[in-house]
């Protein structure tokens, strides 16, 4: 018991001294705050790799990340690339993601430590997996960042991980929390600082995400239609919303230029089709819902009776992730 006990901390601490060299990438708006927020911890040594040069020129500039020219060599891959298409940003697309596996199949270190921090699909991380065929340890740890309140709800805010097996897991849970178990018993190294909640199967963290942003699209729709629901019957909407965000439990929204972002659209439309068993019938309504309030602003710039406010044309929550 004493030398099993003695060999398993030994693993442990080789473990742990492994997490030295890191790659961000993807250098974009995530990218960048995650590479800022390990770069300011010392004991790493963070590169960054982008296709972008202005990405990768901003990213050495601002926060001191160095250039990688390929993917050799790294202890820790941190995958921040976008999932959206090239075309259109509401709509879903996981080619880049592919290909960032086919190249770590290839460059990638054996044995290295791989964390999805794009949202994705259910499915994808274990396809992921298979490209690297098990050489690589994946998990997915779905960002969540919020810019104007970076301190608060910033990369080290309380997040989900899972594994596409138990090792994958253990490492990302010392990674991240300082824990060497999927159970986050023990406290042995201190890691990134960041509190995780480990999850059973790695296509509910997958889920965690879009259907975290699929919530908020049905909070904003509801709100738009609430809106349009009001100056049909001559309704002042801004004091009904306020009437009713004075209960503890309620909070209507404000409904502004329409839902847009490179966030919420795309991950509501990944988990519309998340299943071929079920399909959401309230998700397809909101989109309705959101694209008929986008015809009423078009075509009628409607206002808020009693302010003559016309609605924003902002985006309601174009920079929280």
């Amino acid at each position: 018991m004493i030398t099993f006990v003695t060999a398993l901390m030994k693993t442990e601490k080789e473990t742990a001294g492994k997490f030295n060299r890191v790659l961000i990438i993807g250098l974009g708006q995530i990218g960048f705050a995650v590479a800022s927020y390990i770069k300011k911890q010392e004991k790493y040594d963070v590169y960054g790799y982008d296709i972008s040069s202005a990405a990768r020129d901003r990213a050495e500039l601002k926060i001191g990340i160095k250039n990688a020219a390929d993917f050799t060599g790294f202890d820790i891959y941190m995958v921040c690339i976008s999932t959206h298409s090239p075309d259109d940003i509401f709509a879903p697309d996981t080619s880049g993601l592919i290909s960032v596996a086919n190249k770590l199949s290839h460059e990638g270190k054996k044995g290295a430590l791989v964390v999805i921090e794009s949202t994705v699909p259910q499915g994808t991380s274990k396809q992921f997996c298979e490209i690297l065929g098990h050489e690589l340890h994946v998990v997915h740890a779905p960002h969540r960042w919020y810019s104007a309140e970076e301190n608060e709800h910033g990369v080290n805010q309380p997040r989900v991980i899972g594994g596409v097996y138990d090792c994958c897991l253990k490492l990302g849970m010392q990674f991240f929390a300082g824990s060497n178990s999927a159970n986050g018993d023990s406290k042995a190294y201190g890691g990134l600082g960041v509190p995780m909640l480990p999850l059973s199967e790695v296509e509910l963290a997958e889920l965690t995400k879009i259907i975290e942003n699929s919530h908020r699209y049905l909070q904003i729709a509801f709100a738009e239609e609430l809106l349009l629901y009001c100056q049909a019957n001559g309704l002042d909407f801004a004091e009904l919303r306020q009437a009713l965000n004075t209960k503890w439990n309620v909070n209507i929204l404000e409904p502004r230029q329409g839902i847009g972002g490179h966030c919420l659209p795309k991950d509501t439309k990944m988990f519309l089709n998340s299943s071929n068993l079920v399909r959401s019938k309230i998700i397809s309504a909101a989109m309705e819902a959101d694209e008929e309030y986008r015809r009423c602003l078009m075509e009628s710039s409607p206002t808020i009776r009693g302010g003559g406010q016309k609605a924003k044309l902002t985006d309601t929550i174009s920079n929280s992730s």
